[in-house]
């Protein structure tokens, strides 16, 4: 049987992600979700019973969301180690930032297979991160921004399959989850609401969006900071939270919103993100957090796994033990930051809080954003343990 995920959070991971890389001039040609699988087992954080690897998912799995004719070119691309000029165009795979690699297919079945899982997991209540998943951007017939397979979206549905009709989506990533709320657009049973930079790749996702009526978008500006992330968490995330009464919680944590990301000009520290996490955690019986962004090793590594302490309500220690350290390291970092890095990088799971004013901009799309909230359904549905097969 598999392992009752109300007792205690459950973490999904992967060996594939260990030497699997886009390419050595691509953003993610770093070690991301290995980096902060290694720094939790470090720091002595995962007993077996809490880790399960990722299943991959099948054609049939993805096409629950995605064009069985983009499944079958990504599957032709992994094989060939080539695309052909018609799926370029048409899917663009090998093309806009998407390149063809070793794992173009395993690697996004992978996080697929991890998210839909994960719903699975907690059909009855529970936790479980899936620090691999978390490809917001896919679209169901083109890679887009890096993403291949949109996870977000098929664990998403999972849950709908399982009967929920209430489903809560946070997205705190740099970029706007363009994806999933053009997946959910015409559909009530998920209220979609991402905070991202203004003006950021793909330019989506302005305070006037709304999908319909429900999807809410806060567009936050350069250098946005840990006391204004609190002020949207305060008075935006958490009222729309309690507003909703969500069946299920799924929250999207991109670390490229931390300060020293190089895709990014936000200035969150990893503080932020764990406070949404512990949050959001007492707001609905089923939590499912997924990774995403993130371009720096070193930052993405300390922030997730301090994600993983924080739905464990663990300590984080001040300095790390010499397991952790040597983990951080042992990690290459080709970007200027990365030759040279910050003692704390190395030494510290914890970021300095960054602090800061909280300026009218964020003032104002945080009251935008509980502005006309639609009621939430007046009946949750029973998710019975057949639903899916």
């Amino acid at each position: 049987m598999p392992p009752d995920p109300r007792q205690r959070p459950l973490l999904i991971g992967s060996e594939i992600y260990r030497h699997s890389t886009y390419g050595p001039k691509h953003p993610l040609a770093i070690p991301r979700v290995s980096t902060a699988l290694d720094l939790i087992r470090a720091l002595g954080w995962l007993p077996a019973a809490q880790y399960l690897d990722s299943p991959r998912a099948t054609p049939k799995a993805l096409a629950r969301f995605h064009h069985p004719d983009y499944v079958a070119a990504l599957l032709r691309a992994e094989a060939t180690q080539r695309v052909d000029p018609a799926d370029r165009e048409r899917f663009h795979i090998g093309a806009h930032g998407n390149p063809v690699y070793r794992e173009v297919f395993r690697r996004p079945a992978t996080g697929a297979g991890g998210a839909i899982m994960a719903a699975h997991l907690t059909r009855e209540g529970g936790i479980v991160h899936v620090p691999g998943a978390g490809t917001h951007h896919g679209r169901p017939d083109r890679a887009s921004g890096f993403c291949y397979l949109n996870d977000p979206v098929l664990g998403l549905l999972a849950w709908c399959d399982l009967g929920l009709g209430n489903i809560l989506y946070v997205d705190i990533d740099a970029h706007h989850g363009d994806g999933v709320q053009d997946a959910f657009h015409d559909d009530g049973r998920v209220f979609t609401l991402s905070v991202h930079e203004t003006d950021r790749w793909p330019r989506t996702g302005p305070a006037t969006d709304r999908a319909g009526g429900h999807a809410r978008n806060l567009p936050v500006p350069a250098g946005f900071n840990d006391t204004e992330m609190a002020w949207v968490l305060h008075h935006a995330i958490l009222p729309i939270a309690h507003h909703l009464m969500p069946d299920a919680i799924m929250l999207q944590c991109g670390a490229d919103a931390l300060e020293e990301d190089p895709l990014s000009r936000l200035s969150l520290s990893n503080n932020a993100h764990w406070s949404v996490v512990r949050a959001l955690m007492p707001l609905a019986p089923r939590l499912v957090v997924l990774g995403g962004g993130g371009y720096n090793p070193y930052t993405v590594g300390r922030c997730w796994a301090g994600v993983w302490a924080t739905l464990n309500h663990l300590p984080v220690p001040e300095r790390l033990p010499a397991p952790a350290e040597a983990v951080l390291r042992a990690l290459r970092y080709d970007r200027a930051a990365g030759r040279d890095p910050p003692a704390h990088w190395c030494t510290t799971l914890r970021d300095s809080p960054r602090p800061g004013p909280v300026r009218e901009a964020v003032r104002a799309v945080a009251a935008l954003a509980v502005e006309d909230l639609p009621p939430p359904p007046r009946e949750h549905p029973a998710v019975t343990a057949g639903a899916v097969a």
